[in-house]
Parts: C-alpha cells; structure tokens; sequence
C-alpha cells in the first residue's frame, strides 16, 4: 500500500513562530485517521498547514509523493470545514454549493457542464440529499448542512479527506448518518483525517488515532475496526 500522506518533522507556525510539531506521521492510502487532544494542542493548525493555509517552517510534508508546498491542484484535498458562513442572505442552493466544488477543479476557461452537474447530482445522491438539489443551503438544518459541504468536498474526488469537527452541533440521527457516509468512503478507500473531540458516533468508521498535545503527536494507536 503507497502512502498518501507523509509528514517529516514538520513544523507549522505564524510569522515565523512555531505553533505546532515538529510533528512525523505516515498515512498508507485508504487508512481514515483521527486527530485528537485537548483544545490548543494544535488540531487546527494542523489541518491549516495541511491546506496550505498556514506556513511551514520546517519538515516535509508530501501529499502522493508531491511536497504539499508545490501542490498546485488543491482540489486534491477536499475539506469540511467546522464552520461555514450561511445566513439567510445567502440564497446558493444545495446543488449550486455541491458545484462549486466541482468548478474548482476545472480549468478556467471551462464552465460546468452537463457532465459536472451529473456529478454534482450524484455527490448529493451519496450523502442523501439528492431530494434537496434545489432548497437554499440556508433552510437546511445543521447535519444537512454538513453533509451538503462533505458533498461539496467530494464531488472532484480528492486523494485526501480532511474533515474538521464533523459531529460537533449535529444531532444524534444526523451523527449516525454521518458516520455512515464516512465509513462507506472508507470502504471505497479514501484517506481521510478526521479531526474531533467525540470518537464514538464515528469510530466505526476510523482505522486509527492520533493525539496531539501541546502541538506534538504524543499517541498514535490502531483502533479494531468491524466494518460491514
């Protein structure tokens, strides 16, 4: 099994001050992680690093062999972000905020198709939304809103899953669908990071923990996982 995520003594930080690492782990292909510790132990800066959002200082750090610093196609990592800005303003349907993932990915001489609206279509189909296509993402409830951003993150399948917080302010039934959605993209064999407080709605789903504390990786165990 290839290894999709490779990081060295990495280290991310602001202004040239370290904030987390250095940090070393290897994610083989396939193998859906979680990130966990304590608030301030560095889970999000982390991710940020990961999304090229925040600088690193130091290590290395290579997504399917490719130094995350040259990475040009940051389609290859979908994110699920903990927050997202939706007011009632905000008038982009379902199907629109599933498209846009989709629309990153394409070249930018090239507007979506009937090809990439099909996608968009099936993406919501995945997560169960597909009778919501054209409801605006502002009526939708908290875990539908959730899911509609893990389609939108999927739509242009990427190499690499990182979802922050998943479960955080959904309710216990959009938790079990929600851990169902990530175990069959587990099944299918995408790598995913998962960072969370609550292993439990979703450990059914993790083939592993990482623990961060005061920014360094201080654990890192294999979980028994019953997948069927």
């Amino acid at each position: 099994m290839s290894d999709a995520l490779v990081l060295q003594e990495v280290v991310y930080g602001y202004d040239g001050h370290p904030a987390v690492g250095p940090v070393s782990a290897t994610v083989p292909a396939g193998q859906s992680v979680a990130i966990t510790g304590p608030n301030g132990a560095g889970k999000s800066t982390l991710v940020t690093g990961l999304l090229g959002l925040t600088d690193q200082l130091s290590g290395r750090a290579e997504l399917l062999g490719t130094p995350l610093r040259r990475l040009r196609d940051r389609t290859r990592i979908g994110y699920v972000p903990q927050h997202h800005s939706v007011t009632g303003a905000l008038h982009a349907t379902v199907g629109e905020v599933i498209l846009a993932g989709r629309v990153a990915a394409l070249p930018w001489w090239r507007h979506p198709g009937r090809s990439d609206r099909e996608l968009a279509r099936r993406a919501a189909a995945d997560v169960g939304l597909e009778d919501r296509l054209h409801h605006n993402l502002a009526d939708l409830s908290g875990g539908q809103r959730r899911r509609a951003l893990l389609a939108r993150a999927i739509v242009s399948r990427p190499a690499l899953l990182v979802l922050d917080e998943p479960t955080a302010g959904v309710d216990l039934a959009n938790q079990e669908l929600l851990a169902v959605l990530l175990r069959r993209l587990a099944d299918d064999g995408l790598t995913m990071l998962v960072i969370t407080h609550e292993l439990d709605p979703i450990a059914s789903a993790l083939d592993r923990v990482l623990t961060l504390t005061g920014g360094r990786l201080t654990d890192d165990r294999m979980l028994e996982v019953h997948r069927g």
